[in-house]
């Protein structure tokens, strides 16, 4: 079929999939439609970020570029910057090994390499208690060169959101696992470090079209970022996927019911529409039109947001960022 003819990350879909909340093996037609919605959104990212990046006056992007376009999520963004963070840790870590450097619990942070890309714009505020915390040059507080020091139980608005964020999904997490075998739990973890860009750097670049989207070759930090938010991408087409999934199971069950089953009614009620109300063995996977909803729903403009747009302007709008 061209669909695995043409597929790239089918297994790897598969798996970010598995985590965000499918069940069933979803169909080779799915996988390869969310992979290619994926590349679309990627395409978009870059062709923006060379954009922006001229507009500074550099030929070639940096995270700024990257981080500027999601800006309006502040969950996102937080996430976004915990994981550059910790990624500099871990890098000093290593660093610190390789040069006999000791424990790691006795690293400064203060004196380790600036976050990634901090040289086109963000800069990076630490302590040697805490991971380095970056700072986005369009961010209130990077206009001033003297920064009030942090208190231990201080969290900013955008820690706060995207701990609210974290707790939701960890709760969908601890639902799906719990009746898990060790087995099942095994497989699940290694499905949480699937990955578009991990050890696939090189499929990664031709996929997205690096050499013909943009001209420039990106550095690794680039291409992290760029990893980090493909999953996120797959993440929530597939939660919003299965949610488009289960109000058509619930049509569809009320439609086939009798009208005089009130047990049933009261049943379906109590049930609602739960991700999780059917057993996983007899759930089927999603198709590709809940997907194609799914990236509709997430394509409509929000209304906070509408009253910037004249009505009925017959404008094709740009491609919205999931």
């Amino acid at each position: 079929m061209a669909a695995e003819k043409n597929a790239k990350y089918r297994q790897e879909i598969q798996m970010m999939m598995y985590v965000s909340g499918e069940t069933a093996e979803p169909s080779a037609e799915t996988t390869y439609l969310i992979e290619e919605i994926v590349r679309e959104q990627v395409v978009e990212m870059l062709k923006e970020a060379t954009a922006l990046a001229n507009r500074r006056g550099s030929k070639s992007i940096s995270i700024v570029d990257l981080i500027f376009q999601i800006r309006h999520n502040a969950a996102k963004v937080s996430r976004l910057k915990t994981f550059l963070s910790w990624k500099d840790v871990r890098k000093n870590v290593k660093d610190s090994d390789d040069k006999g450097g000791g424990d790691a619990d006795a690293i400064d942070l203060e004196d380790s390499a600036n976050l990634p890309g901090a040289n086109s714009g963000p800069t990076q505020k630490s302590s040697s208690n805490k991971k380095a915390k970056l700072m986005l040059p369009w961010e209130i507080y990077s206009y001033y060169s003297e920064q009030v020091p942090e208190r231990e139980d201080e969290e900013d608005e955008e820690e706060e959101e995207q701990n609210d964020a974290t707790l939701a999904r960890l709760a969908a997490a601890d639902e799906r696992t719990k009746n898990m075998t060790r087995d099942q739990y095994v497989y699940w973890s290694e499905c949480r470090q699937a990955s578009f860009t991990f050890r696939k750097g090189k499929r990664f670049r031709e996929w997205a079209g690096f050499g013909t989207v943009i001209d420039s070759k990106p550095n690794d930090d680039v291409v992290d970022i760029l990893g980090f938010l493909t999953f996120e991408i797959v993440q929530t087409l597939t939660e919003e996927a299965l949610r488009v999934k289960a109000i058509e199971d619930l049509a569809n069950k009320k439609a086939n019911s009798g009208r005089g089953d009130a047990e049933a009614s009261k049943k379906r009620k109590r049930e609602g529409c739960s991700l999780f109300e059917m057993p996983e063995e007899g759930r089927s996977p999603v198709d590709c039109r809940h997907v194609k909803e799914a990236f509709r729903r997430l394509q409509l403009i929000p209304k906070r947001y509408t009253f910037l747009r004249p009505r009925n302007a017959g404008m094709r709008t740009t491609l919205r960022l999931i």
